[in-house]
């Protein structure tokens, strides 16, 4: 019986690691909901609600690591100068991604900008604080504890599918989700997983996907204009289209739903495979006890 908790190592089962993170999260999310209807209308600028999310996400890390007696810089948070450094460089990967499928887009003639009136660098600044709490509160949660445990009981290859599927049926709920564009988000969706958890397996660090996830949701939206996985952002630009398919455009859904994202993003995950990085100490592709 101790077996189908206890590794060959003495230590417990991955697999017992992430039941605990979901069901810690669970409960703690529980129990302090009611806070949220707490939340002073006025703070959303400042402190959007997602923060909240982040703050009981990095708690319940801090929990778990801490009963495997290390800390948060075993999952990739080392809050020091280079974990900034990645954040920033990967905010600007995320844009480069993004535009670079807007480009190819915008060059078939699939459609055209226009300013957006009334919008100016406060809103610029805005949306970035909004999507940096939701690339904390997403990383923490797809390619943080949880995921790193998978990564050491089932081993990375196994883990990027699960953890990737996953991440992509969390959005089936969201605007838009219906037809060609479910098919085409579905698909890249899970696609920015595999890049997401590329980066960390590269790095060590959850610093990178942080930013490139920040990058991405910042450009596609507040910046260029298009829809954030079926959310609208008003951006500082606002696509006009002429009427083209939208497995082409990604239409109001955003160049999520696009097969040129999926070109893209399919660079980009060969260019992240060939690159070798530091593998992080928890990421080992063998896979002991799960």
């Amino acid at each position: 019986m101790r077996r189908v908790f206890i590794d060959d190592q003495g230590a417990v089962r991955n697999g017992w690691r992430i039941l605990e993170f979901a069901v810690l999260l669970g409960v703690v999310g529980f129990g302090t909901s009611p806070l949220t209807r707490l939340w002073p209308a006025a703070w959303q600028g400042l402190l959007p609600g997602h923060w909240f999310d982040v703050a009981i996400c990095l708690g319940v890390t801090w929990l778990c690591v801490r009963t495997e007696g290390t800390c948060l810089a075993e999952v990739g948070l080392r809050f020091n100068r280079r974990f900034f450094l990645e954040v920033a460089l990967g905010s600007l990967g995320g844009f480069a991604l993004m535009l670079a499928t807007a480009a190819l887009i915008h060059g078939s003639g699939a459609f055209h900008w226009v300013r957006t009136p009334g919008t100016g660098p406060t809103d610029l600044v805005k949306g970035a604080w909004f999507f940096l709490a939701v690339a904390c509160f997403e990383e923490l949660l797809f390619r943080g504890y949880a995921f790193q445990r998978a990564v050491r009981g089932l081993g990375f290859a196994a883990a990027q599918i699960v953890f990737a599927l996953t991440f992509a049926w969390v959005h089936w709920d969201n605007p838009g989700m219906v037809g060609a564009t479910k098919a085409w988000a579905t698909l890249n969706i899970a696609l920015a997983s595999l890049l997401l958890a590329f980066c960390w397996r590269r790095t060590g660090s959850l610093a990178l996907p942080i930013g490139v996830h920040l990058g991405w949701n910042w450009t596609q939206g507040n910046l260029l204009g298009f829809g954030v996985s079926g959310t609208e952002a008003p951006g500082w630009w606002t696509p006009v289209f002429h009427g083209r398919p939208e497995w082409l455009t990604g239409g109001a859904f955003g160049l999520e739903a696009s097969a040129v994202c999926a070109l893209v993003c399919g660079a980009a995950l060969l260019g992240l495979w060939r690159w070798k990085g530091a593998v992080p100490s928890g990421g080992s592709s063998t896979a002991s006890g799960s």
